[in-house]
């Protein structure tokens, strides 16, 4: 078991609090150092309220899942003995209406594209048999409630 902690700061900075018109941006504080602006979306909240180039929070479960699939499919690659020399994934997540009525994260679609490299490649299965152990072991995944999907060539479409 371990603990991981991030300081959220946010400050009025002398905005009209009561007519709902103040800023939504904010700082993701964490353990190392890094500093992240965060916000609302822009899609709820509109700017100049919501800053777009800060990082909402459904942005944030869509980076964390992609990184935490990635940082497990790299290691299952490495112990399998493929070299991996770019990871990319361009992920998207859907935020809608759920069943229960209230507004939630419905899905989110994993998309990397893989390069390797060396006298050992995998091939299809081997790339769709890494995708479903990194989603079976992925933190993140295993700890929401909605579908997690990887897409891509060779990937059998793991849940």
């Amino acid at each position: 078991m371990s603990e991981h902690t991030a300081t959220i700061v946010w400050t009025r900075d002398g905005q009209d609090f009561a007519s709902n018109r103040y800023s939504r941006r904010h700082n993701w504080h964490f353990d190392g150092g890094a500093v992240v602006a965060g916000s609302s979306a822009p899609s709820s909240v509109p700017e100049p309220m919501s800053d777009p180039a800060a990082v909402d929070p459904e942005e944030a479960i869509v980076a964390a899942l992609s990184s935490c699939h990635m940082l497990f499919f790299l290691a299952l690659a490495a112990k399998a003995g493929f070299t991996v020399d770019h990871y990319e994934d361009k992920a998207i997540g859907t935020l809608g209406k759920r069943a229960d009525g209230r507004m939630g994260m419905t899905g989110v679609e994993l998309r990397p594209e893989i390069a390797f490299s060396g006298d050992k490649r995998p091939g299809a299965d081997d790339i769709a048999r890494l995708h479903h152990e990194a989603h079976e072991r992925c933190f993140i995944a295993n700890s929401v409630n909605f579908d997690v999907v990887v897409k891509g060539a060779g990937t059998g479409d793991a849940r």
